[in-house]
This record gives structure tokens, C-alpha cells and sequence, in this order.
């Protein structure tokens, strides 16, 4: 299934906007920005608001640097996508000056649209294997690519707080989209979908690299002990990849699954057309047996409320939880391929066979012995184990 994620059209436009970006930073910006594909932190997605993360921020950026990196988050996003970013960090202006009673002058430390931390992993360039992400307060995404032809888009996180001030509400559509199916279902069907009164305080799945075959939710989300849930809840609410909880789809009426998909499209839209549409029609070529739709706690606006999607190779989940449905984190995770650990797993093999591209295209397959008798800088022979990951980083 790896075609799926073939989208080297959106990774051309993703290296130009790269190599513009990193080639007009200095030494030092560049030294805070750019690091080993292997490096721990590249899988340390949470989007808790903090002054000082890993990565570059818009902060230190001159206006031409912070041009080429909404370039480069452009690329990245559809056009609704990479408005929906703006107005996530556009929002923290508004935490800001409503966190002022509470946290007085650091309050500006804290809520800043310019906190939005810029990182690049492996070695940008045409054939080879890199990643990089954009974080901060409810924004992570991370892009892994392979030899210039796959893309991993997930994990994929935004969120807002409050869910809504004045015209700006960037997940209004995740909120009315699941209203609007959940609202959708017959009595019987809703007492399938709905599977806990309390919704839980924050995903489900929390923020592990990879998504394990069962997980349960915290007790509260970090920071905001206001919102607790019991050992019951956290029973209740767990997740089993293999035990999916809801309502099947194949269990909806047709305009029942039309808004089922109207609501997977608003989530995979944010994300550039062709990456979207693959996902889309890979989930449903899943077939309609095998995708499930729940929902937990409030079933009215107003109320603390939280759905998820689930299907055998993605993940959807919708938490509104805090401050009674006025918070809300929005999620879209792959289960084999977040940080894109199948495909590396893959490209990492293909190489120990064969040997890396770039280093294979220069050395002879069978080199003559007389070329290669004590000469200093001669080619070696390529096979397997003559490429290391590290020699790319």
C-alpha cells in the first residue's frame, strides 16, 4: 500500500521552500534548526504551549526568513489547512490577553504567535531521506519523505482555545461536522455510537510515537487538573486497535454515510489535495465493515464531548472537553506510518540489499581488479552493508 503515499509533486515544492529556508539562515539559526534524521526528539510532538522547545521560532526569524517558512507550511497544508494554522497562532493572541489575571507579565512569554518552533531532520535534498515539522501551542505537524516520492503527514495535531472568538473558530468545521452525524443517528443507532456519558479530558491515544494495540487516557490534560476522569472513565474510553467501539459505517443509512465522509473529508482536507485524496480512497477501500465511528460524553454544544474514527490503518480523534466544550484538540494519526515508520523501515532494507542511490550510481557494480589494486580512493565493490544511515544524517 505504499503508493498511498507516492505525492513527489507536494515533496518538490516542500524542498525548494526547504532549501530557500535553510540557505538564508546563519550558522547559528542553523545550527538550532537542523538536526539528524535519527534524533530523538524528531517523534516529541506534544503542543503544549512552551517558550523554549527544540527548533528554530518565527521569533528570531528576519521578515525574509519567516516568508520562506509560511512558504514551506504552505506547501505543506491545503490552502484551508494553512489557513486553519494562522488562525490557531493567531488565537494565542487572544490567550494571551485573556491569561493576563492569571499569569500577569509571563503571559507574553507563554501565548505567542511567534512560538511556533521550525525544525529540519536528515539531509534535504533530491533522492534522499528527510523529515521536518512546525511546532508550538496546538500545532504539530510532521512530515517524514522518502527518496523524494513518499510523504508521512502524521502525526497531524491542531487545536484552539476558546474554540471560537469573534471570526475566528479554526476546528468550527471538526465540531459541527461531528454534530451533525452524531444528531443524524436514529435512537438505536446512537446508543451503539455513544459509549461513555464523560468524554475524556484529552486524546485517547495521548501523544506516543506510535500507537500501541490498546491505550488509555490520561486522568486529566496536562496543565488542566480542573477536568478529571475516573479509573471507570478510563476503562470505558480506552482504545483497542483491534476492538474498534461504535457504530460501523455499514451500519448507516446513505445520507448517514454521507455525512460519516463529510466529516473523514473535513479532517483529511487540511492536508494538500493529493494527499488527502489518497487517504480518502484508501480508507475507503477499507471497506465499510471495518470503520468505525464513536462518540463520548455531551451531545449537545455547550457540553464536554469527544468522537473518534477508527479504522484499520487511521485514527481520528476530537476532544472538547475542557472549560465545557470551549477546547478543543483535533487529531489524525496513521498506525503503521506516523513519522513514517514503515516506509523507513522499508527504504532501510531496500538499501542493506542494495546500497544507497546516490552512493551506488558512482561506484562500479564488478570493479576491475587492476583499477582498484592499492589505489588510493578507489572504488569498492557495493553490496550489501557497504551503506550506513549515518553517513546521511
Amino acid at each position: 500500500m505504499s503508493e498511498v503515499y507516492e505525492a513527489p509533486e507536494v515533496i518538490r515544492r516542500m524542498l525548494v521552500n526547504t532549501s530557500a529556508l535553510l540557505n538564508c539562515l546563519s550558522a547559528e539559526q542553523r545550527s538550532r534548526a537542523w538536526f539528524p534524521l535519527d534524533a530523538p526528539h524528531r517523534r516529541d510532538w506534544d503542543f503544549v504551549p512552551k517558550p523554549d522547545r527544540t527548533g528554530l521560532p518565527l521569533a528570531v526569524m528576519d521578515r525574509h526568513q519567516r516568508a520562506l517558512a509560511h512558504s514551506l507550511m504552505s506547501a505543506g497544508l491545503s490552502t484551508r489547512g494553512y489557513t486553519m494554522a494562522l488562525s490557531i497562532m493567531a488565537m494565542e493572541n487572544v490567550l494571551r490577553e485573556s491569561g493576563v489575571p492569571r499569569f500577569g507579565i509571563a503571559a507574553a512569554d507563554m501565548r505567542n504567535p511567534d512560538l511556533y518552533f521550525f525544525s529540519f531532520y536528515g539531509r534535504p535534498s533530491h533522492e534522499d531521506t528527510w523529515g521536518w515539522r512546525v511546532i508550538g501551542h496546538h500545532l504539530s505537524l510532521n512530515y517524514t519523505i522518502i527518496d523524494e516520492r513518499f510523504l508521512s503527514v502524521t502525526p497531524c495535531n491542531m487545536g484552539s482555545q476558546p474554540a471560537s472568538a469573534g471570526v475566528i473558530a479554526p476546528l468550527h468545521d471538526d465540531d459541527q461536522h461531528g454534530f451533525d452525524l452524531l444528531h443524524a443517528l436514529s435512537p438505536r443507532q446512537r446508543s451503539t455510537a455513544v459509549i461513555h456519558p464523560v468524554a475524556p479530558a484529552d486524546f485517547v491515544t495521548r501523544q506516543v510515537p506510535l500507537i500501541g494495540k490498546v491505550e488509555y487516557p490520561d486522568h486529566w490534560d496536562l496543565g488542566i487538573p480542573s477536568y478529571v476522569i475516573t479509573e471507570e472513565d478510563r476503562e470505558a474510553l480506552k482504545f483497542e486497535k483491534d476492538n474498534p467501539r461504535g457504530i460501523a459505517v455499514s451500519d448507516l443509512a446513505p445520507d448517514q454515510a454521507e455525512a460519516f465522509w463529510s466529516l473523514v473529508s473535513n479532517h483529511l482536507d487540511r492536508m494538500p489535495a493529493v494527499v488527502a485524496d489518497k487517504h480518502m480512497e484508501r480508507l475507503r477501500d477499507e471497506g465499510a465493515d471495518n470503520i468505525f465511528f464513536c462518540w463520548a460524553g455531551g451531545e449537545r454544544k455547550g457540553t464536554s464531548h469527544y468522537y473518534r474514527i477508527q479504522s484499520g490503518r487511521l485514527l481520528f480523534e476530537f476532544d472538547n472537553a475542557i472549560d465545557s466544550g470551549n477546547h478543543i484538540h483535533s487529531m489524525w494519526r496513521d498506525y503503521r506510518n506516523d513519522f513514517g515508520h514503515e516506509l523507513l523501515l522499508d527504504h532501510y532494507d531496500r538499501e542493506r540489499l542494495t546500497g544507497h542511490h546516490l552512493r551506488t550510481r558512482l561506484t562500479s557494480s564488478v570493479p576491475d581488479d587492476e583499477d582498484t589494486r592499492g589505489a588510493t580512493g578507489a572504488a569498492r565493490p557495493v553490496g550489501p552493508g557497504t551503506y550506513t544511515t549515518e553517513e546521511f544524517h
